[in-house]
């Protein structure tokens, strides 16, 4: 018996087959041959195929087994944070009071003037949608994310839970006026019909090589003003201007009014990534692009079998020509913060960041984070750091940048009167934003922070983090307005960081780090195989 045993034969214990249930007699299988036999099978099958062809089999075998196990140990985790409501944020309860108010803004009563059929009915794991009816008070009054949790197992930033109406409800909530927009009426923008470099200032020819002067100029806010915002040179933005897009896409863009959803990738940084839960309301009504530049484009049309007509599932893709930086991240601040230019009929814009999912319907957004708030501009706050001199170290550190010209910016901000961050700055919560979503209302002062955002960026790295406080504060000692901001954990609530597999032969080393860098982020292994030049990454 003890022969039998070592051979793995079933003998008459809990798992005998003479026990009830067992497979009949004279059966044959796979799982029911003994070792001896499936060797000798296994020996018949490699001696058909020969060694060569074993050692390809083999090889096979590893690779898919390897690719499997990293699929499913992604997909695993990815699932797991969908479901966590817990949040691991070093703020104080001053903090995440003023973030949370009890009060909430009126409501509209426009509920008549718009109707909605077909909508979407998937959930997401983390929204609490609420049925569609008349109400006196918000359904989501009282609402609050729940105390934090921590979990030994996780302990990066992750989802909570967020409040959402429905998306016929949300889209009955919006607002019949145009939001107020304090002291700032009417904004222009410079326009000349050649820039001539001039050295001693700061910037580009894109963005009209702002002097000092003229920079410190455009933070007097009065009732009507002209300010610099891209696209100095050419007819309109996207003619002449660099940044140029085609004809019939500016014609197609002037057309998009109500809400436009944007995101971009230059240099073929990134994958695109398609929308989830998107209602046919928000499909009919919102508008959604996706600035590339060639080479991107290329790739698209190439390695998608969703590409049709310049279009790629919901996304209709625009290619941009004659970059106006070599940087692809500088580049990207254009349709970053200059939707309003680019769009001049839009009411509404959502920015996302192209490695990221959009998976909550748009309109659920603009009523959560704008309409609710009473806001016109709503920003994600960075998960860990809420500090712009803690933040500029860490991109030193994480070398995002030239730590020079780093340095030499915050030496800028300082002399300017640029402190660290404490709560003896509320209603303040942030210094630091997640600025990899954007959602506001195009109304002139909003529309004036993102010109004046982009000419720090213009000016000096293209880090927006770094200068988001400084035109934040400038423009709210003059008017008192300011961008609302949000817990990040709300912002992973509807947008996701999903994971893709793909191949670049012969990276470059600007895309290597790039990529390292998000992966090293979302805490995914990479793997980057020197002797053949390919960088496979998730």
């Amino acid at each position: 018996m003890s022969g039998a045993a070592s051979l793995g034969l079933r003998t008459g214990s809990c798992g005998s087959l003479a026990a009830g249930g067992g497979r009949k007699a004279g059966a044959r299988g796979w799982g029911w041959r003994g070792e001896k036999e499936r060797l000798q099978l296994l020996h018949r099958a490699l001696r058909l195929v020969g060694r060569r062809g074993a050692g390809l089999l083999l090889l096979l075998a590893v690779a898919s087994a390897a690719l499997f196990c990293s699929l499913f140990a992604v997909a695993k985790d990815d699932n797991t944070s969908s479901i966590i409501i817990a949040s691991n944020y070093e703020v104080t309860n001053a903090i995440q009071n003023s973030v949370y108010p009890s009060t909430t803004r009126p409501l509209m009563s426009s509920q008549d003037q718009y109707s909605a059929s077909g909508v979407n009915e998937t959930e997401h794991p983390n929204q609490l949608l609420l049925p569609f009816a008349n109400f006196t008070n918000h359904p989501c009054e009282g609402f609050a994310v729940p105390p934090t949790l921590f979990d030994k197992k996780r302990t990066g930033p992750r989802p909570c839970p967020v409040c959402y109406v429905s998306v016929d409800q949300a889209f009955a909530l919006m607002p019949l006026q145009a939001s107020q927009s304090p002291v700032l009426e009417i904004l222009n923008y410079v326009a000349e019909d050649s820039t001539t470099a001039n050295f001693s200032n700061r910037g580009s020819a894109f963005g009209g090589y702002l002097s000092l002067e003229q920079r410190n100029k455009s933070f007097d806010i009065t009732n009507s003003m002209t300010v610099h915002c891209g696209f100095v040179r050419g007819k309109k933005p996207g003619q002449g201007t660099g940044f140029d897009i085609n004809n019939d896409d500016l014609l197609e863009m002037e057309q998009c009014r109500g809400l436009v959803v944007a995101s971009a990738i230059f240099g073929n940084y990134d994958m695109i990534q398609h929308p989830r839960n998107v209602s046919e309301l928000a499909k009919e009504n919102a508008c959604f692009y996706m600035f590339v530049d060639e080479e991107t484009n290329a790739y698209v049309k190439n390695s998608s079998s969703l590409y049709r007509d310049n279009k790629i599932g919901i996304w209709r893709l625009v290619v941009v020509q004659n970059l106006p930086y070599k940087d692809p991240r500088r580049t990207g601040k254009i349709p970053k913060l200059l939707l309003h230019r680019l769009f001049p009929n839009v009411r509404y814009s959502i920015w996302i960041d192209a490695k990221l999912q959009l998976v909550v319907d748009p309109y659920l957004l603009l009523e959560r984070f704008l309409w609710r708030k009473n806001a016109t501009f709503a920003i994600s706050r960075h998960y860990r750091r809420f500090d712009v001199f803690e933040e500029a170290e860490a991109n030193k550190a994480a070398g995002k940048y030239d730590n020079s010209s780093i340095d030499e910016q915050i030496d800028f901000y300082r002399n300017e009167g640029l402190t660290h961050y404490s709560t003896a700055k509320l209603p303040i919560t942030s210094d630091v934003p997640e600025g990899c979503v954007i959602i506001r209302e195009h109304v002139p002062i909003s529309n004036l922070f993102t010109c004046l955002w982009f000419n720090e960026v213009d000016r000096f790295t293209a880090r927006d983090q770094i200068s988001f406080s400084t035109v934040r504060d400038k423009i709210r000692a003059k008017v008192g307005w300011m961008p609302q901001m949000f817990l990040d954990c709300e912002r992973r609530n509807f947008v996701v960081q999903t994971t893709t597999w793909r191949l670049l032969h012969s990276p470059t080393t600007e895309q290597v780090a790039y990529i390292l860098g998000v992966v090293l982020q979302a805490g995914i292994r990479c793997t980057h195989v020197k002797a053949y030049k390919y960088l496979f990454c998730c």
